[in-house]
């Protein structure tokens, strides 16, 4: 867990932005993949893997959540121990000492903390990545993993800088109510931040090319369908990414906002589904688009980021009057307050997740019932479609197949595999002379674009 990265309060997006299907590791490339269990009828029943496939899908299940639960824990031990030893206020010294300004204290400060407190939280980090490599999920060697981390690091830096600016900026002016002020300004840079990010930051990290570049076929279905749902969009903004350069997983998504909204098809799955499958999994994300989900998901992010804030003013008015002088912290206003502040966001987004969680899995199952909706007529067998591009999901991403409710509740921001794939055959609302709730018929869909 990178604690300092909570701070950067523009990845607050990412906590409720739908679209990114949480990687599971694939399993081994000697192992076949196994087909799904059908009845007579030649329908899906249910997730299903293999014995062997299904004991390391539990096994790496286990480890990653024990591993998500000691990096909460490793990362508050960090932050206590950075407190109770005064790292900060030496850093705050060593910027005073350099200038008088306060914008030029930041640019020193916040390098100097963020990344003294990501290297010490590396180890969780190191081992969350040694798991996905002998799970096979990653075949991203460690030199451009470092490499990763380095640009992850600088990205954070530099949003870090100017966030903590305009906090504490808030804090000297406003003391009794800056989390009100800070939130009106970040708000707008949320917003900016998920407008310019698939510009800026994803291209980091992957290569995307134009999907009809290497898939004009599919493109060109891809467009049936849009047309279907009453869109157009561009054929310049459905993308190819080149995700099996580092990974094996399978995944697409939606991103952006306005200008800059964009579907993204992994490679991988180019690799894994069939053409309809992908129409399938493309309906998803244009469920995402249609509905207004990414919207939808940072005005959540928005609201929440309000109750973190009015709860860190009160908290940490508190803890420094408590133990202000033992880390020799000057009050609320002081640089070194910094990590009593990444503290408290912390342990409240630790305790927030499963309403997160609950949230986007809601999102997700709208995103499905779309997607269901936008291909019936078009791909043959829609619902056996769906229900097999849920079955190659959790083959390659090796997917629990019985998680345990409190593993979904805590964990899951999406719905379990089976529980998709069984609403996928059972949703048929034109057998019944019902009309489907997102795509009311032929040319026109339920829901505008926000």
């Amino acid at each position: 867990m990178k604690l300092a990265a909570i701070f950067i309060l523009l990845a607050a997006v990412l906590v409720a932005t739908p679209g990114s299907h949480a990687q599971q590791p694939q399993a081994p490339a000697s192992s076949p993949t196994p087909a799904a269990t059908t009845s007579q009828s030649g329908r899906v029943q249910g997730y299903t893997l293999t014995p062997g496939q299904e004991a390391q899908a539990v096994a790496y299940a286990r480890a990653e959540h024990e591993l998500y639960f000691l990096d909460f824990a490793y990362g508050l031990l960090v932050l206590i121990l950075l407190l109770q030893l005064r790292v900060a206020p030496g850093f705050r010294d060593r910027a005073a000492q350099t200038s008088g300004s306060n914008f030029v204290q930041t640019v020193i400060f916040v390098p100097l903390i963020l990344l003294t407190i990501d290297i010490l939280s590396l180890p969780p980090a190191i081992w969350g990545h040694r798991l996905a490599l002998k799970y096979q999920q990653s075949i991203q060697g460690w030199g451009s993993w470092l490499v990763d981390w380095a640009k992850g690091e600088a990205v954070e830096v530099v949003i870090g800088v100017l966030l903590t600016w305009i906090l504490y900026a808030a804090i000297r002016r406003r003391p009794r109510t800056w989390w009100l002020h800070f939130w009106l300004a970040a708000v707008p840079l949320i917003i900016l931040g998920a407008v310019v990010e698939p510009l800026i930051v994803e291209p980091l990290f992957f290569k995307f090319t134009p999907l009809e570049n290497s898939q004009p076929h599919l493109t060109e279905r891809i467009e049936q369908v849009a047309g279907r749902a009453g869109l157009e969009i561009p054929r310049s903004r459905i993308f190819n990414m080149n995700a099996s350069s580092k990974m094996k997983a399978v995944n697409a998504y939606v991103s952006g906002l306005g200008a800059t909204r964009r579907v993204v098809v992994w490679d991988t799955s180019l690799q894994h589904m069939t053409e309809d499958e992908i129409l399938f999994v493309f309906g998803h994300e244009m469920g995402h688009y249609v509905l207004g989900h990414v919207l939808d998901g940072i005005l959540f992010s928005c609201a929440v980021l309000l109750i973190f804030l009015y709860i860190a003013y009160r908290l940490l008015n508190w803890m420094l009057t408590r133990w202000g002088e033992t880390w020799a912290i000057r009050g609320p206003a002081d640089l070194a307050s910094l990590p009593v502040l990444i503290l408290l966001l912390s342990v409240f987004s630790f305790l927030f997740t499963p309403i997160s969680n609950a949230y986007t899995r809601h999102l997700e199952h709208q995103a499905d019932q779309y997607g269901l909706e936008v291909i019936h007529g078009i791909v043959p067998d829609a619902p056996l479609v769906a229900a097999h591009a849920f079955q190659v999901l959790g083959e390659v991403d090796l997917e629990e197949p019985n998680p345990s409710t409190a593993v979904k509740f805590w964990f899951y921001n999406h719905p379990p595999l089976d529980e998709r794939m069984r609403f996928a055959e059972t949703y048929d609302p034109w057998s019944q002379g019902r009309s489907p709730e997102f795509v009311k018929s032929q040319g026109s869909a339920g829901s505008s674009p926000k």
